[in-house]
């Protein structure tokens, strides 16, 4: 928790920074994707990696390149190597998200794995309302600023180190790993993979550029990097909910996919409102908790059912697919959104909501009684 505040206090600060730079939109949404390029680059090694590493010494190494890269970014102005600070923050963060998400799924006792996920990313979601916060309390102009994601990324690393022994995967030399674990994991859940791509786009991916969108808009330094906060507020709110309700349905399946429709279903009507708030900037704030509710629910329904079907590495696979297909989400959006803030804030970055919201909904709807997916 200390570390992923410390994590998502960086991220606005930074392109705070880009921007007092004077960097364009553009080139900080790209930044800002470069995160979410090193979470693709690595996921799909994760089981190769956890294979070789082991599941402790895996968690130990995805603490301390976050640290590393913070030091980066502090002691140079280098456009460029922030890039390769940043892809080296993403290869971390990646293996991480994907250890951390199957751990929690695989010892969640029975019949409460929407409990134990619901509540594992409720905390999550707290350090995406945590980080911003402290940034706009402390200031982005202010030095302390640094020396508090120093210090969280730290405690952080320290709290990792006290992970107790791990029992080994009792799949661990039967599971296929690298690509040809993640082929099997796509055919075996093709729509939960559609629902974490449309959680990755509105959730993390839209939350990476909201620094933008506020400056865009018109608002202050502080009240954009408090857009984070809302959307990581919406997400942590619905997370424990949407778990345990997941839990309770007569038919697991059908229920939580009839929830995965509705939460898309969310994520359309408001992306309907985007075009407005430009002249009624007060939209901006529900809109973007919708976006983080809807999204992290989504999120949290395609690891909870992923976690009541799989075990060991072959969990480990699966939800390295999952994080891929929630990344490329996010890496998309950050990536697009930035150009689009540039080139029309009032009509392409509207366009580009309601499409991807659309296309999700329907996927989703048709695909609502697909035992398979």
């Amino acid at each position: 928790m200390f570390l992923l505040s410390g994590v998502f206090m960086l991220s606005p600060l930074l392109l705070l920074l880009l921007k007092q730079a004077d960097v364009s939109s553009t080139v900080a949404g790209l930044f800002a994707a470069t995160t979410w390029l090193g979470i693709f680059i690595i996921t799909p090694f994760a089981s190769v990696i956890t294979r070789r590493l082991g599941r402790r010494r895996a968690m130990w190494l995805t603490s301390t390149l976050p640290l590393v890269a913070a030091l980066g970014f502090f002691t140079t102005s280098s456009l460029w190597l922030w890039f390769v600070l940043a892809l080296v923050a993403g290869l971390a963060d990646g293996l991480r998200w994907v250890l951390a998400e199957a751990f929690i799924a695989e010892f969640a006792p029975a019949g409460q794995t929407g409990r134990y996920i619901g509540a594992f990313a409720t905390m999550i979601g707290l350090t995406f309302v945590i980080g911003p916060a402290l940034l706009a309390w402390v200031g982005p102009d202010n030095a302390q600023a640094l020396w508090l994601v120093m210090a969280l990324l730290a405690i952080g690393l320290g709290w990792t180190a006290l992970i107790p022994p791990l029992p080994p995967d009792a799949d661990r030399h039967s599971a296929g790993i690298g690509l040809h674990g993640l082929l099997r994991a796509v055919r075996s859940h093709p729509v939960i993979m559609l629902a974490g791509f449309l959680g990755g786009f509105f959730e993390l991916g839209l939350a990476s550029i909201l620094p933008l969108y506020g400056l865009t808009l018109g608002l202050g330094a502080s009240a954009a990097a408090l857009l984070v906060s809302v959307s990581g507020m919406g997400g942590t709110l619905a997370a424990l909910p949407a778990g345990m309700l997941a839990d309770r349905f007569d038919s697991p399946v059908l229920g939580r996919r009839t929830m995965m429709a509705i939460c898309a279903g969310l994520i359309f009507l408001s992306a309907c409102a985007s075009p407005w708030v430009s002249q009624h900037r007060g939209l901006i704030w529900p809109m973007v908790a919708i976006w983080g509710a809807a999204g992290g629910a989504l999120y949290t329904l395609a690891m909870i059912d992923i976690g009541s079907r799989e075990k060991g590495m072959t969990l480990v696979n699966a939800t390295a697919v999952l994080v891929l297909t929630y990344t490329l989400g996010g890496l998309i959006a950050s990536g697009i959104s930035g150009a689009l803030l540039d080139l029309s804030v009032g009509i392409g970055f509207p366009a580009l909501l309601m499409a991807v919201a659309a296309i999700g909904l329907v996927a989703l709807l048709r695909n609502r009684h697909t035992r398979s997916a």
